[in-house]
């Protein structure tokens, strides 16, 4: 018989391992400017609301349950619509001039004033900027979260826009700088989409939960689920490699692939009762298995990067949920 094998827990590749400094992480546009993507916007603000089973019916080619009821788990991820706050407008990569364009913003300026300052006039024209001075367009939204029964402050992101020059990404901005904008002009059904959010905070916990290291012998000193050493005499110092306590969990991860089973309008089929959520009144999003972070977890979600052939042919119909 072999040796048991037990990798170690815990990328190297993330350090220093610690909570992350806000909730909505960052998000690289450039590697996602060519995705097939089915509105102008790369991205939009979401909310985990919690996870249920759902009876769909498969319709995938050469499937083994093809035509068959198959149970499977889904997350649901509640999006309110967004709106236009500013126009970012870069060149050479650098931020050149940020205009707040909103016209409207007074009307939700009470809430926005929890996040940030908000100008008592209202926005600017961009009638005035010229497409040959700048290389990118990129806009912060933010979310009408008060549609939803989570808070009442607003969550602000700055999100890409999908397009081939400045003037077609202008033209965009102008055309919806007072419109609410719904999951529906960015999400389709059956697409796969990649998810950006912060896990499960766990707090202070120890080498063994933390790193996944054995156990020592019931008879050994000075505890059990300790490591046996943190290093050699020389270099006279511990290395970030060795395992010890610390912080676990509020880490920015991604989750690639998740398909899309269905995107549903709240009004028409609102979810009630969902623990430590409640309920879901604006639209969502229902998403196969499972999605990081703990109820009410702010989330980006975008078109998936890399898309692979075996998630993107599954075929899902949706019956029920549970």
């Amino acid at each position: 018989m072999a040796a048991p094998k037990s990798p170690r827990k815990g990328s190297l590749q993330f350090w220093p391992r610690k909570r992350a400094r806000k909730f909505l992480p960052r998000v690289n546009y450039t590697t996602l400017t060519n995705v097939n993507s089915k509105g102008k916007l790369i991205g939009f603000i979401a909310y985990k609301a919690g996870m249920k089973s759902a009876i769909v019916k498969d319709e995938t080619e050469n499937s083994m349950t093809k035509g068959k009821r198959i149970a499977v788990p889904v997350t649901i991820l509640e999006c309110p619509n967004m709106k236009i706050f500013s126009v970012r407008l870069y060149q050479y990569g650098i931020v050149k001039k940020e205009m707040i364009i909103d016209e409207n913003v007074k009307a939700d300026a009470k809430d926005l004033r929890r996040k940030l300052k908000v100008p008592k006039s209202g926005g600017r024209s961009l009638d005035n900027i010229k497409a040959e001075d700048y290389d990118n367009v990129s806009v912060i939204v933010y979310s009408k979260v008060r549609d939803s029964n989570i808070k009442k402050t607003p969550d602000l992101s700055e999100i890409a826009i999908n397009g081939n020059s400045v003037e077609e990404k202008l033209a965009w901005v102008k055309e919806n700088k007072n419109k609410e904008i719904s999951v529906m002009d960015v999400i389709g059904k059956g697409d796969l989409i990649d998810t950006r959010g912060l896990t499960k905070g766990k707090g202070l916990v120890g080498p063994v939960k933390r790193f996944g290291i054995t156990l020592k012998s019931h008879k050994s000193e000075k505890g059990r689920r300790k490591p046996g050493s943190l290093g050699p005499w020389h270099p006279a110092r511990t290395t970030y490699m060795a395992p010890m306590a610390g912080q676990l969990g509020m880490f920015t991860r991604v989750v690639y692939n998740n398909k899309v089973i269905d995107v549903v309008k709240g009004s028409e089929k609102p979810i009630l009762g969902i623990k430590n959520y409640g309920n879901v009144k604006s639209n969502y999003v229902i998403v196969r298995g499972s999605v990081q972070g703990a109820a009410k977890r702010q989330i980006i979600i975008t078109p998936a990067f890399r898309g692979t052939r075996k998630q993107g042919k599954k075929k899902l119909e949706l019956i029920e949920m549970r």
